[in-house]
């Protein structure tokens, strides 16, 4: 599907489509449906009002987003400390962080700064760079239908040179999604003679990155190691957990937005 979306030069349709795809609006089509169909059909006008409104409850609840974490994306399992004491002898490797969206304005800086889920993946590539004194890239542009303005990847920059201290060694600044991040961060490491990528992303987002930037290295001697963060920690549910919370919500979009997206081969 993403194929086609690419053939057809209808690419920036992605987050319009995404929007309707996910939750809320599939289940408020329901309850209008259901309200349509009151006055003819009304066991079944009753049967969509009562499914829309109970997609709606789960769908923000913190247990259903995580159950759909593990059954739809299957997330791989964070570096083990003996897995990044290997990667302190690795030769010919690099980290790559990919962009999590921008914000043009910051006031409270007054400059353009990183989204949250971006400084979350800056912040443990940083961390993992020390860790492993590998040298660190971000790859990140503007996304599809983007305001003009700085690229995640100039943000990326400026914010760990002045708040971390530790300047980037590579910025990748023309990728608009997973798939760009991954053919352009490949052509920009394969020259300077990298061998090896760790891959720093969300958990949930990680499946489709490896994905794509193991298609993007095909045919070329670059190897992939994922390093994934920001996952939930796994435990018994809480009555609690089937409450409705805004955090509940965003993260179940989040993983159908994932799911959705590798049903499209995006």
């Amino acid at each position: 599907m993403n194929d086609i979306f690419l053939t057809l030069g209808i690419e920036a349709w992605k987050p319009t489509l995404s929007a309707l795809l996910l939750p809320p609006v599939p289940f408020l089509v329901l309850v209008l449906a259901g309200a349509r169909l009151m006055f003819r059909r009304r066991l079944l006008a009753w049967f969509l009002v009562l499914l829309g409104v109970l997609g709606i409850w789960f769908s923000s609840t913190t247990a259903v987003s995580q159950g759909l974490n593990l059954w739809l994306l299957k997330p791989q399992l964070p570096l083990r400390e003996e897995q990044i004491a290997e990667l302190r002898r690795a030769p010919r490797t690099a980290i790559v962080v990919l962009g999590g969206g921008r914000r043009l304005l910051a006031p409270e800086y007054g400059v353009s700064s990183l989204h949250e889920r971006g400084i979350e993946r800056l912040r443990y590539g940083m961390w993992l760079s020390r860790e492993t004194g590998l040298p660190l890239a971000f790859s990140g542009g503007i996304g599809h239908n983007a305001q003009p303005g700085p690229s995640e990847a100039e943000i990326a920059a400026r914010i760990a040179e002045r708040e971390f201290g530790r300047p980037l060694k590579w910025t990748e600044t023309e990728s608009r999604d997973t798939r760009e991040n991954a053919l352009r961060s490949v052509a920009l490491l394969e020259p300077q003679g990298i061998e090896q990528i760790v891959l720093v992303t969300h958990g949930y987002h990680m499946p489709r990155a490896l994905r794509n930037f193991q298609r993007a290295a095909e045919g070329r001697k670059i190897t992939m190691v994922a390093a994934p963060m920001g996952m939930s920690p796994t435990g018994r549910l809480r009555a609690s957990d089937w409450l409705p919370t805004a955090a509940g919500f965003a993260d179940t979009r989040l993983v159908l937005h994932e799911w959705i997206g590798r049903l499209m081969g995006a």
